[in-house]
């Protein structure tokens, strides 16, 4: 499925002062996803990233996502939502699944468990959409991101945005931003399995 064109056809259906549940994994991603998005929701940013196993990096990272909204200027003002630091439910999570390799049902399971919040934080808040910034990025898996969003509409009232993010040159875009305005730009997801792939290579 083209997930970008299904992203369309709902936004051609979205009105003034629609408001729309972002999660967002980082401030680089989050930059490229916003100015797609500003024009038609107003937006409120949900961090919540339980896969970041080092505290530091797991702050590092919401305050570049606070410098970032605090420089650009949008349509609607943008809001923050700081998710509570929880790794051990990501250690829980992924118990029999330390040796997967990047990409495999490991974070399938991550993707489901920060998605699978996300929805119930939008469905809890009132928010008439919710959806992600992982599929920007060239090493996520948007098919498996979708799949999990769509089932996440039958449980919760608010509705499951479709997206694929890099398409139409989302990715390429995001570094341009985080050029013009200094992003610090992590090269690994943030869990402590990825960062030790990373040092192997």
């Amino acid at each position: 499925m083209n997930y970008d064109f299904e992203m369309q056809k709902q936004m051609n259906n979205i009105k003034e002062g629609t408001k729309l549940l972002l999660h967002a994994c980082c401030a680089p991603c989050s930059s490229a996803v916003l100015e797609r998005l500003s024009n038609f929701f107003e937006i409120t940013i949900f961090y919540y990233n339980p896969n970041i196993t080092e505290e530091k990096e797991y702050l590092k990272r919401i305050e570049e996502l606070k410098k970032y909204i605090s420089l650009v200027k949008y349509k609607y003002p943008i809001s923050l939502i700081p998710g509570n630091y929880e790794p051990q439910k990501f250690f829980e999570m992924a118990k029999g699944l330390e040796d997967e390799p990047e990409r495999g049902k490991r974070c399938y399971k991550c993707y489901a468990m920060r998605l699978e919040e996300s929805a119930r934080i939008a469905d809890e808040l009132g928010f008439d959409y919710f959806c992600t910034t992982l599929t920007l990025s060239p090493h996520k898996n948007s098919n498996w991101i979708n799949e999990i969003g769509e089932d996440l509409n039958n449980r919760y009232n608010s509705i499951y945005l479709y997206s694929d993010f890099k398409k139409r040159n989302g990715y390429k875009r995001s570094i341009e931003l985080s050029r013009e305005y200094d992003l610090y730009r992590q090269d690994y997801c943030g869990c402590v399995y990825s960062l030790r792939d990373k040092m192997k290579e």
